[in-house]
């Protein structure tokens, strides 16, 4: 995920570590925290992978610091990343990662996460209920809370996800399919001539 994160950032512009560490605190910061001892190893392999490459900007030549910018086979495996839709496209940090990245995907692509991810929490609700229903009598009303509270977690979770499903759809059927541009008839007969 650390991965992704940064390559995402780095599409909107160069940074260099220090940069980076702060807008991803900003930016995932709530459910997310990295720390330098995670943020410059995955930068490495990144570099290895030549996904991303430093670059030193001239202003900042006499005081070099390590500034890195996404390259080429950096967005083909950035688009990689945000598509996949295995296990960790379910787990909360996963999903709530790509979802910070997802003006990049296509509507059809943001629909089927979307749905995975509801797909995923309906089934972790349907468990959370009948946890409840089970072990009403035989736990403590701080256990039985904490366990309505997440229930009801899940249900304002599912309710959004629907809601952001409709839009894509929405979106999706009016985006207009774009016609070919015709030629002209003039410019038809001269090919043919």
């Amino acid at each position: 995920m650390l991965e992704l994160a940064i390559l995402g950032l780095l599409k909107e512009r160069h940074m260099h570590g220090y940069q980076l560490k702060k807008r991803l605190a900003d930016t995932l910061g709530g459910f997310w925290q990295v720390s330098y001892g995670s943020l410059y190893p995955a930068l490495k392999r990144l570099q290895r992978e030549e996904a991303v490459e430093m670059i030193f900007p001239r202003e900042q030549v006499g005081r070099r610091k390590n500034v890195y910018r996404i390259t080429e086979k950096g967005e083909a495996l950035f688009a990689e990343l945000l598509e996949r839709a295995g296990q960790e496209a379910s787990e909360d940090s996963g999903f709530q990662v790509r979802f910070a990245f997802f003006q990049y995907l296509k509507p059809e692509t943001r629909i089927r996460l979307l749905e995975r991810r509801r797909s995923f929490l309906e089934s972790r609700w349907a468990t959370l209920k009948e946890s409840v229903q089970r072990l009403k009598e035989g736990i403590d009303g701080y256990t039985l809370s904490l366990m309505n509270h997440e229930v009801s977690r899940a249900e304002d979770d599912i309710r959004w996800l629907d809601e952001l499903i409709q839009a894509e759809q929405r979106q999706v059927q009016v985006e207009p399919v774009r016609p070919r541009p015709r030629r002209s008839a003039r410019l038809a007969q001269r090919e043919r001539a």
